[in-house]
């Protein structure tokens, strides 16, 4: 449509201000749902971050739950540049001895230095072809072969594409000006059972010397790692095994082996990892927290203004807070020691947040630690603190008949039907809009007429 104008202000009077305050004024229904809209998008969106700090509410929770979340342990080492060790869930608290005499090793040999070639690709294959097969301990016969032209590098190739337990590698063990090339094979798994042994061998570098001056050069011997665990002036035990890490020397702790002691031993102590056990519990405190400070902070109402925060109307929120304390603080049934989180350290504050003492946590967890566990964890007649948490959160995030979830869903229609609302009433005020600068400007019209006409009559006396 064609815009239209107004004569101007000859007749006195400016209908384009007129038609611009009548389209406010009719406006103002679009505005206030403008606003309702608004208002919705923003409750969708907090409401969406609520959602996200109940999820990690229940992360935390997650860390408390289940009983190998408290069996923890921490593992010290005298001598570090012997070994390391870690402990599991499984782990006992206590102190061991270790004597480590012999490391573990993979196999490695080399062909004769007075088979060496001059360079890595040198053909190695005096015939048509040659057939090259090894075997790893008592395993298969593996097998490469080789054109007529192979050279060292072609050999190379071939037993690594096979990846059946061996690696092989070029080296020059001679000079920049007379190289002296030989290829070495290595194990790839440690321990005396897995020795590398050359069944056949076509190639000039005759590794099972079948022309006499060939052979095989041990670079390093297939071996176990052996340790002794336990006070050597009494019965201790030996441990022989194929690799340097062992998880059966110590019950639930794995040793890695770096070097041998000789005569000398050294100590492993496990201790129960109290600290990380209170780090998760006060984790989980923070993010009840995070959860109270951000509904508190939604559901205000400031006096002077009179105006209420994003949620102060909305019950849902308030009412999550109520499950989540219901779950966090009530007495659990069927415990003796500690039946409440009260009890630990736990204290709840005017605003609804909770602090923990410390000295308390730190104390009780020292005095009766599998109590602490037993007030969180989940057993088979026992729901403790972190499950109940664990379970009302999922209740209220149900993707069906959670509050959280209906109330988004109900939200998300809102702002649909807002939406359509809006542009209904945009577009009747458009046509409104349209039909007032018609009406006016046919005003506008006439009454520059009848000025014209005054003027005449005017003139004529």
């Amino acid at each position: 449509m064609a815009s239209i104008s107004f004569g101007g202000l000859g007749n006195g009077l400016d209908f384009g201000q007129v038609v611009d305050q009548l389209v406010k004024v009719q406006r103002l229904p679009i505005d206030q749902l403008s606003q309702k809209k608004a208002t919705a998008q923003s409750k969708l969106t907090d409401y969406a971050l609520l959602g996200g700090k109940l999820l990690a509410l229940q992360s935390a929770g997650d860390a408390l739950r289940l009983s190998t979340a408290f069996d923890r342990s921490s593992t010290t080492v005298s001598d570090q540049t012997v070994l390391t060790a870690s402990a599991s869930s499984a782990a006992t608290a206590g102190s061991y001895l270790v004597r480590v005499t012999q490391l573990a090793q993979s196999h490695q040999i080399t062909n004769k230095s007075a088979t060496a070639v001059a360079s890595a690709t040198t053909d190695i294959v005096s015939g048509a072809s040659a057939a090259f097969t090894f075997r790893v301990g008592t395993g298969t016969d593996q097998t490469v072969t080789l054109s007529g032209t192979a050279t060292l590098e072609d050999l190379q190739t071939g037993i690594n594409d096979l990846g059946a337990g061996v690696t092989a590698s070029i080296v020059n063990t001679g000079s920049d000006t007379t190289p002296a090339y030989r290829v070495i094979l290595t194990a790839t798994a440690s321990g005396a059972s897995n020795g590398v042994t050359i069944v056949a061998d076509g190639t000039t570098l005759d590794f099972t010397n079948g022309g006499g001056t060939g052979g095989a050069d041990t670079l390093q011997a297939a071996q176990d790692a052996i340790a002794i665990v336990g006070d050597p002036t009494l019965n201790p035990i030996t441990l022989q095994r194929s690799s340097n890490v062992l998880t059966d020397a110590i019950p639930g702790v794995t040793l890695s082996l770096l070097k041998t002691t000789g005569s000398d031993t050294v100590s492993v102590n496990v201790t129960r990892d109290n600290g990380a056990v209170k780090e998760s519990i006060k984790k989980f405190a923070a993010a009840y927290n995070d959860i109270v400070k951000f509904v508190n902070e939604r559901t205000t109402y400031d006096v002077a203004t009179k105006k209420g925060a994003l949620f102060f109307a909305e019950p849902t929120a308030k009412g999550f807070l109520s499950q989540l304390r219901q779950a966090l603080s009530a007495p659990v049934s069927g415990l003796t020691s500690y039946s409440s989180v009260g009890e630990i350290g736990f204290k709840t504050e005017r605003d609804g947040a909770i602090t923990v003492d410390d000295a308390k946590l730190d104390s009780v967890l020292s005095i009766n630690y599998n109590a602490v566990k037993s007030l969180f964890i989940n057993q088979a007649t026992i729901a403790g603190v972190a499950q109940r948490v664990n379970v009302a959160i999922d209740a209220i995030d149900d993707i069906s008949t959670g509050a959280l979830t209906v109330r988004k869903n109900a939200l998300t229609k809102q702002l649909s039907n807002l939406t359509v609302e809006i542009g209904r009433k945009e577009d009747a005020l458009s046509a409104y809009e349209a039909a007032l600068k018609r009406q006016y400007a046919a005003l506008d019209g006439l009454l520059s007429r009848l000025k014209g006409q005054t003027t005449f009559l005017q003139s004529q006396g």
